[in-house]
């Protein structure tokens, strides 16, 4: 049985800090992916591929011919270039933005390649891992969508890595529909043209609209503006503003609900001098696993097995696409942590023990569930 040397824990949350000091934004995930590349390449691996959107799959053989099993994390992070501060190691804490999502998951599949290494054994059947990119923002989930794509239907599951969570197994995907909302005017001289609409002013009376758009606490659902820019200068009258809508729900037709609200919202903001639209900037679907599913039976007692009450969860994930195509799919954590997110993002160390050891008693005994 596979478990985690103390060693082998070290050398997971080392790489993790390197591979968080080098940034990766969405659509800007190249030079991590070829930090990790470079770090796979020193192992003992069947292959290692690319695709055109910059995915890295690494394939372990196994011992007998299966449908392989395809364990991802996401490489990118929520952090533009300017916000970037290297991680650092205090205590039993790691701190740095995206050092838990998604550095450490990032690390944890090297972490499955040195465990089958320090073992001397092979996998029981075929896995690929997979760094992907475009899981955040308006990342839209590409990266896991050419995933599947490239796998389908036919592999054993999709397991799915986030640093944090430990303890949640995320068996249903949270729905999300974005919208880039875009507020034209003439614009002008803040004195000699006062009284024209603002585009800047225009866009907040439509987010305040928005925001009073009242939502049901069950099932649950929510409406954030995350981004908001527009306009030239102080003494002009902003021509152009631009917002961005993120839409959740646990249930398609609160969601679609929701989404028609804010359309009729959007359209009654036009007139004749101003113009409002509403641009489509992403989609994740939802879908679901039910709890008495083999894989979420099996991702229960690998966690109980660590001494962790398991819980089921929702969550918008890469996990989302293939379980919005019904195929057997979840997402774990490796660790606790805090601020995700923000600046202020940390992981805690020691749990990271748990984290693995249910990952690779998961790996081990997804190969022989019942037909």
């Amino acid at each position: 049985m596979l478990k985690p040397s103390p060693n082998l824990l070290q050398r997971i949350l080392e790489i993790a800090i390197l591979i968080q000091r080098i940034p990766a934004p969405t659509f800007e995930e190249s030079k991590r992916a070829k930090f990790v590349e470079e770090q796979f390449q020193r192992e003992r691996v069947k292959e290692i591929l690319k695709d055109e959107l910059g995915n890295l799959y690494v394939h372990l053989e196994g011992e007998r011919e299966t449908s392989p099993l395809v364990i991802s994390a996401h490489l990118d992070t929520v952090f533009p270039f300017e916000n970037h501060q290297p991680a650092f190691r205090q205590g039993d804490c790691i701190y740095g933005p995206g050092i838990g999502d998604n550095a450490l998951g990032v690390a944890a599949l090297l972490g499955v390649v040195w465990a089958f290494s320090e073992s001397a054994r092979f996998p029981a059947g075929d896995i690929w891992l997979v760094a992907n990119v475009g899981e955040e923002g308006l990342g839209n989930l590409r990266g896991m969508r050419r995933v599947v794509e490239r796998f389908g239907a036919n592999v054993t599951a999709y397991i799915v890595l986030e640093g944090m969570a430990l303890g949640h197994i995320y068996n249903r995907a949270l729905g999300v529909r974005r919208y880039r909302l875009r507020v034209e005017t003439k614009g002008g001289h803040s004195w000699v043209n006062f009284g024209n609409p603002s585009a800047i002013h225009e866009i907040a009376r439509l987010i305040c609209d928005l925001s009073a758009i009242p939502l049901p606490e069950l099932p649950r659902c929510s409406l954030n503006v995350g981004v908001i820019n527009g306009g030239i200068s102080v003494n002009t009258i902003a021509p152009l503003a631009i917002a961005e809508l993120d839409l959740r729900s646990e249930n398609v037709e609160t969601l679609d609900w929701l989404n028609h609200q804010v359309l009729d919202r959007v359209e009654s903001a036009n007139s004749m001098e101003v113009r409002v639209s509403a641009e489509s900037t992403g989609f994740r679907p939802q879908g679901e696993l039910p709890p008495e599913h083999w894989l979420v039976q099996l991702a229960k007692q690998c966690l109980k097995a660590q001494g962790i009450n398991p819980q089921l969860n929702i969550g918008s994930t890469d996990a989302n696409i293939p379980l919005s195509l019904g195929y057997p799919a979840i997402c774990i954590g490796l660790t606790h942590g805090n601020a995700a997110h923000t600046a202020g993002e940390l992981i805690y160390c020691d749990p990271l023990r748990q984290g693995m050891g249910q990952l690779l008693m998961l790996i081990q005994k997804v190969f022989h569930h019942p037909a």
